[in-house]
């Protein structure tokens, strides 16, 4: 009995040991698991780092401004930064050939009118008719302009003389800058004479004459004295207010209009690009010398059948004359 004592002792006192190693082992456990989960959850400083404030997402999120800027600056991308604000597109057309025909005052009458030089279409005769066009080849720059253009021919000493240019604008001017902006692209087909084949004096004409590079020459209805080295210059508009059904009319003329007090008169409510039409001829000197197949100067008249395709009528409308911006040949912004 005396010696089970001591073993009971020694029995506690391992007990004891035993439940304070695992008591030890139980806090060491805790502790790393601690450890882990604090190294594994950022602080609210990490969160506020990792997590952009709200001011650097509107930084990030442009303001409706910004965009609308942006919005305003890809639109002008479109047109270039440096447009010449002038509405105007043209057609540059050498001489192609000359007859005594004319398939607007006289269709299927070859021989019947006075002679006329013809630029444009290289097919155009006394009975051309829009599919002729359509299907020619040109004289223009740009080549998709298969339209006619002809005028009398000029004559110094009784020996014809073609334009060394010949260049007909496109233009939006001369009526109120809304007028402009609606404006629409010439019909396809749409046969038009300005000028006055048969004026008797300066006051039945609408004729300009002029000398290129010399301003200091007063222009006139009728030819003027250009100096050496300088050419003999034709200008001539044609009208540009349209009823909006006929593509010709019995005169050739009254279908358009020209602008009232800058605007189309109610009678020709559709308003269409100017056609401006500017021949320079290689003659200087004595006007005495020149005239027109139709008669002295101030019975210049042209003609004009209209022949573009539509889309590029169309897109020169939109891209160049209602957004008041200058083109080239191509129909783009210069």
């Amino acid at each position: 009995m005396d010696r089970a004592a001591p073993l009971s002792g020694t029995h506690r006192r391992l007990r004891i040991v035993t439940a304070i190693g695992a008591l030890l082992v139980l806090l060491g456990t805790y502790l790393v698991s601690a450890t882990d989960r604090a190294d594994a959850a950022p602080s609210k400083a990490d969160r506020a780092d990792a997590a952009p404030a709200r001011a650097d997402r509107a930084d990030a999120a442009p303001a409706k401004a910004d965009r609308a800027d942006a919005a305003a600056g890809q639109a002008d991308g479109d047109f270039g930064t440096n447009v010449i604000r002038v509405a105007e597109f043209p057609a540059d057309c050498t001489y192609s050939h000359r007859l005594p025909d004319d398939p607007i005052i006289f269709p299927g009458l070859p021989g019947a009118s006075h002679m006329h030089s013809f630029f444009g279409s290289t097919v155009t005769n006394a009975g051309t008719t829009l599919p002729d066009l359509v299907n020619s080849s040109t004289t223009c720059n740009p080549r998709v302009d298969v339209s006619s253009y002809w005028v009398p021919t000029l004559y110094r000493d009784n020996v014809p003389v073609e334009p060394a240019i010949a260049t007909f604008y496109y233009l939006g001017e001369g009526v109120r800058s809304d007028v402009v902006a609606n404006t629409q692209p010439f019909p396809l087909g749409l046969r038009l004479v300005a000028g006055n084949a048969k004026a008797t004096g300066p006051n039945d004409s609408i004729a300009r004459w002029s000398c290129l590079h010399a301003g200091h020459v007063p222009p006139s209805k009728d030819f003027v004295n250009c100096p050496s080295g300088t050419m003999l210059e034709s200008y001539l508009d044609f009208p540009q207010c349209w009823n909006g059904r006929d593509l010709d009319s019995p005169d050739h003329k009254s279908h358009l209009a020209y602008p009232v007090n800058q605007a189309c008169p109610s009678t020709h409510p559709v308003h269409v690009p100017k056609l401006r039409q500017v021949l320079r001829y290689p003659v200087t000197g004595d006007p005495s010398r020149f005239r027109l197949a139709s008669g002295p100067g101030y019975t210049m008249h042209g003609d004009f059948f209209n022949a573009w395709p539509v889309a590029e009528m169309a897109r020169r409308v939109q891209d160049c004359i209602r957004p008041v911006i200058k083109c080239g040949h191509d129909g783009r912004p210069i």
